[in-house]
């Protein structure tokens, strides 16, 4: 009985750890073990071993590391090969990972851990992902929304925001506050069954992958798409390609783009929506950048491939 009613305590604090935030976990796991113990549902070493296992789980959380982002990023990567195919003719990928590297020297955030790479998925399906670390995956059926470099630069600029703003742990991080409370059940129920645990590890394990899809499937929330075209427009003014790129880029979108449909569609705002929020920063001033010709001649050699 005592075991159940702790079960409940703990998944309780699961709850109240997703709602309070990572920095009060200790505050939250000793006032919960405090409670417990003097009401008798655990002993006093089940508490001290509580306790310590929060401290140690909570460090993680005052900061992930460059390799530990790039490593979070490779995983969030291999789901998305998972799912898509990869186009590998190599001179594309050449094209795009040269136009990429440059933007991305251009950012705020110029280096990752282990650098930043593009590759096209062999999907016509409209979308693009920005993994932790600087992986940035852009559909075949997002290039051929592209009418010119400027429009594909606009696309990649966004992306590689994301990864400069580091929106991709901030999504993640939910699902390590998730594995901390796993790791606090499990530590404090020693003295319960072991298949009792195997289901208890495997009901917050579901909890993570969830929240991993969540990041894959829905996209980002739309504060943080905002926030990325904000920095796309810093980073291809730096360069010089046209900030309105960006604008005439969403604007073909919103064209050929069908309400409710998969893709661009399911993990990113409206392109009015971000049209709208663009037009707030981007001054009349920001004049079209001069089309060089070797500009047009070399993008329309990679959009023939595609």
């Amino acid at each position: 009985m005592k075991n159940n009613l702790f079960l409940t305590s703990t998944l309780a604090l699961s709850v109240i750890v997703s709602l309070t935030g990572c920095e009060t976990l200790d505050q939250v796991t000793q006032s919960v073990t405090s409670v417990a113990s003097s009401t008798g549902l655990i002993n006093d070493d089940q508490a001290k071993s509580i306790n310590k296992t929060t401290t140690a789980v909570a460090k993680p959380f005052e900061g992930i590391t460059p390799s530990q982002e790039y490593y979070i990023g490779r995983t969030v990567g291999a789901t998305i090969l998972h799912k898509y195919k990869p186009y590998d003719k190599e001179e594309s990928v050449r094209y795009l990972n040269t136009l990429g590297q440059a933007l991305a020297l251009a950012s705020e955030r110029p280096e990752t851990f282990g650098g930043y790479h593009f590759m096209i998925l062999d999907t016509s399906e409209v979308n693009a992902f920005a993994a932790p670390g600087g992986l940035i995956f852009v559909s075949r059926g997002l290039i051929l929304c592209c009418k010119t470099e400027d429009a594909l630069a606009a696309v990649l600029a966004h992306e590689i925001g994301h990864v400069q703003l580091q929106h991709g742990l901030q999504a993640i991080e939910k699902g390590r506050i998730t594995s901390a409370v796993t790791t606090l059940a499990a530590e404090s129920g020693k003295n319960l069954g072991g298949q009792q645990i195997a289901e208890l590890t495997k009901s917050f394990e579901g909890a993570i992958t969830d929240i991993t899809g969540t990041l894959v499937n829905n996209g980002y929330a739309r504060k943080l798409e905002f926030q990325a075209d904000a920095a796309a427009v810093k980073t291809l003014k730096n360069i010089g390609y046209d900030p309105n790129a960006l604008v005439a880029m969403l604007e073909e979108m919103d064209r050929h783009l069908k309400p409710g449909g998969m893709g661009f569609a399911k993990t990113h705002p409206k392109p009015k929506e971000r049209i709208d929020e663009l037009r707030k920063i981007l001054r009349s001033a920001d004049h079209p950048a001069t089309l060089s010709k070797d500009r047009a001649e070399r993008f329309e050699k990679f959009a023939e491939k595609i």
